[in-house]
């Protein structure tokens, strides 16, 4: 039997609390009047369900899996969207405190979150007599695991002990892709057994999953999926921690194992498997061999390991059935293709590098990090929709403007302000002042409209964090920025607040959709694809004033219709601009399909970035009539690219940057996953490297700026540094098109 100081020492390494007496959390009380505005008989869609008010018992006798099932299932939800789309049934699924006993699995679906109260978690148990292999299935089967968006699992405590040690279960199934969150979940297993925590089967495109614990099993994850950032995860007793069974880019940042026989296997399949691994600020304790690899061919297996402590441990890292590393790493440590000058590739076979990180962005010697605030210690928090006095609808058609910002003013430094579930429309500046604290419900959303937002060359936020100067608090959490209109001056988030402490200012589980979905113009607008509708300026800002800590953000321009089949030919001119100095954290962040670039960092200083992943527009490329930065016209005043290094009607050359770097310092990049899938041209899944020229540009010097673990895949040149080719897919093949362990000319 493991001993208890094992479990403790695990949920306390990953951020998670141990059961306290049943407390109530706020959400349980709170007024439940969220909304579905745009589908029939929206205005009494029950978001909120009580799994109680469905007849679960949670008393750890009685089966309550219909009863779950029904409370998921309540209203028509079902699989594929049963006729609701991707967005129009959005359900929190609540446990208050208890144990839920479990004969059979339940299925979840997207535009669903289940919940638990985080003051004192449930439990779903699965019971000796369990009757599935598998007791939550978080993949909504009506959809493409790539498909799968906008879901949810948080605060509660998955236990399969009861199960037999020789049955092969699965705790969760997780095969889903961006704008999801897995957090606060302990996954507990019985020891030598074959369960699996979480495991993706069918894939998926991941952004982020962090703040969990694994105990027992053979595997913690399973994972085989595109990318991920996984953050503050603690596995106990587990056979293997992380098992890869496929995998291009994966940051590992706070990871904890402790007397587990292997932390991170990635030894299985063939080349091409594994891209890269980056294992951040983790430990480990008792652990037979902390990562096993393949002997690298070409680029692939690409390995980084930055502040590793492991004690009582065997080898640190295994290649090929041999030990090539072992202790603690106190610096960095690096497997794969290196560069310490523009287009002079070598093959590092296990350096060290000694450069100092950024003090800004450090707590102790990690990485700041922080678990998404869910407000369980408050007892004043404000529900927006009812304010005596101010009426805010939240029903995607009344002007929500002046009152959204009378009460947000009203309560800041005072109460926590819960936005649920709908769509709140605006029509000029929504004004968030220090002393802000935002929760939403299912991703509720702000939405844009109206004259203010049409001119592109007066662009103006929708959503302004602060004003230049302003120090405090102002964060955000389940919250969802997008247009109603076609607003080519429209930036939906600028923040100008630099946090009073790390965190102080942050955005989590917080994501952009402009076009893509019902409630929108640019969804049913936006189809020429001769000619890409200019619906947004820029998706987020980030002054040089500010200083936020952002985690779990997808900003996409939609490809593609969640809820009806329109063509999708939208043009968001930009992505995400970070012009901070103070320090910028992006932990698990994705922009996709936005015209001048997906990130930009102008002058930037004090940033880390843990895994960012992006695609280009589908319409840009060979055969289109708009050549980047058109439609737009590149814009000084926001650093624009001016794409001056592409001949005037090279197509290949005239697509978005996926990273855009002019000047700036003190920047650490970690995990970079750039994919181009398909251009005008058609589909590029199955090209080698010739869909897209360019993939990073680099200008105007940057200094103490490093890249870890840049993967890409279908594009020419990885990197263009100060107008020369820096380094190309070709001479870095491996995983899905190229990996560089280490970009090493401006550290």
């Amino acid at each position: 039997m493991r001993p208890l100081f094992f479990l403790f020492s695990s949920l306390a390494l990953s951020g998670l609390t141990i059961s306290a007496p049943t407390q109530n959390f706020w959400y349980e009380t709170i007024t439940h009047n969220g909304i579905s505005p745009f589908i029939s008989g929206g205005n009494s869609w029950t978001v909120f369900r009580n799994v109680k008010d469905y007849g679960a018992k949670g008393d750890g006798v009685t089966d309550d899996s219909a009863a779950i099932q029904a409370a998921i299932n309540a209203g028509g939800k079902g699989s594929g969207g049963n006729g609701f789309g991707t967005t129009g049934a959005p359900a929190v699924v609540y446990f208050p405190s208890g144990t839920y006993a479990m004969k059979s699995s339940i299925q979840s679906y997207v535009d669903t979150v289940i919940m638990g109260n985080p003051i004192n978690r449930p439990t779903l148990k699965a019971l000796s007599s369990f009757s599935d292999s598998t007791i939550i299935y978080g993949k909504d089967p009506g959809f493409d695991a790539t498909i799968n968006f906008y879901q949810g699992i948080k605060n509660l405590i998955i236990d399969s002990t009861a199960v037999s040690n020789n049955t092969a279960i699965t705790l969760l199934d997780w095969s889903v892709s961006q704008a999801t969150q897995l957090t606060n979940v302990l996954f507990n297993m019985p020891d030598y057994s074959l369960h699996t925590g979480v495991s993706t089967p069918e894939g998926g495109s991941g952004t982020y999953m962090g703040d969990l614990a694994f105990v027992g099993g053979k595997y913690g994850i399973n994972l085989n999926n595109q990318q991920y950032s996984f953050k503050n995860i603690s596995f106990t007793g587990c056979n293997t921690g992380v098992y890869i069974t496929h995998a291009f880019s994966l940051v590992m940042q706070g990871m904890n194992f402790v007397n587990c026989g292997t932390g991170v296997d990635g030894t299985n399949g063939g080349t091409g498997n594994v891209g890269s691994i980056v294992l951040l600020d983790s430990s480990a304790s008792s652990v037979g061999t902390v990562i096993n690899t393949k002997s690298e061919s070409g680029a692939d297996d690409s390995i980084v390991i930055e502040n590793l402590s492991s004690s009582n441990s065997g080898p640190t890292v295994k290649a090929g059935g041999s030990s090539i590393l072992s202790g603690s790493v106190t610096n960095r440590w690096v497997y794969g293709n290196t560069y310490s000058a523009i287009n002079s590739p070598k093959h590092s076979a296990g350096v060290t590098y000694t450069y100092a990180r950024p003090s800004a962005l450090l707590s102790g010697k990690n990485y700041f990090t922080m678990p998404p605030p869910t407000y369980q210690d408050q007892t004043n928090v404000v529900n927006i929709k009812s304010v005596s006095g101010l009426t805010v609808h939240g029903d995607g058609v009344t002007d929500d403007t002046a009152n959204i910002n009378t009460i947000l003013a009203n309560n800041a430094g005072k109460a926590v302000v819960f936005f649920p579930a709908g769509t709140y429309l605006v029509s000029n500046t929504i004004h968030v002042p220090v002393g802000t604290r935002i929760i939403g419900e299912v991703w509720s959303a702000i939405s844009a409209t109206g004259n203010n937002f049409k001119s592109a060359s007066a662009p103006r936020p929708m959503v302004q964090v602060g004003n230049p100067g302003d120090v405090g608090i102002a964060q955000i959490s389940d919250m969802l920025f997008t247009v109603a209109d076609v607003l080519p001056g429209c930036i939906l988030v600028e923040v100008n607040m630099a946090g009073s402490s790390p965190g102080a200012v942050g955005f989590w589980n917080s994501h952009f959709r402009v076009g893509g979905a019902a409630g929108s113009k640019a969804e049913t607008s936006c189809t020429d694809p001769t000619n890409p509708c200019k619906a947004a300026f820029m998706l987020i800002h980030l002054t040089a004033t500010s200083s936020a800590y952002i985690e779990d953000m997808w900003g996409w321009t939609a490809d593609h219709d969640l809820d009806a089949n329109n063509g999708m030919h939208i043009s968001t001119g930009r992505g995400i601009l970070v012009q901070a100095t103070k320090a910028t954290w992006l932990v698990g962040t994705a922009f996709e399909h936005n015209t001048l670039y997906q990130y930009s960092f102008s002058k930037a200083q004090n940033v880390f970035v843990g895994m960012q992943q992006s695609e280009t527009p589908y319409w840009q490329g060979i055969g289109s009539s708009q050549l980047a930065p058109a439609p737009w016209t590149a814009n000084t005043t926001y650093d624009d690219p001016s794409f001056s290094n592409c001949a005037a009607t090279d197509a290949n050359c005239r697509m978005a940057w996926f990273l855009n770097i002019d000047g700036g310092s003190n920047m650490e990049v970690y995990g970079s996953s750039f994919w181009t899938f398909f251009n005008y041209d058609g589909n590029c899944v199955g090209s080698g490297g010739s869909c897209q020229s360019n993939a990073v540009h680099i200008v105007g010097t940057p200094t103490s700026t490093r890249f870890w673990n840049l993967n890409t895949k279908s594009q020419i040149n990885m990197v263009i540094d100060g107008g020369a080719v820096g380094a190309t897919q070709s001479a870095n093949s491996g995983s899905w098109g190229g990996v560089i362990a280490g970009y090493l000319p401006h550290a």
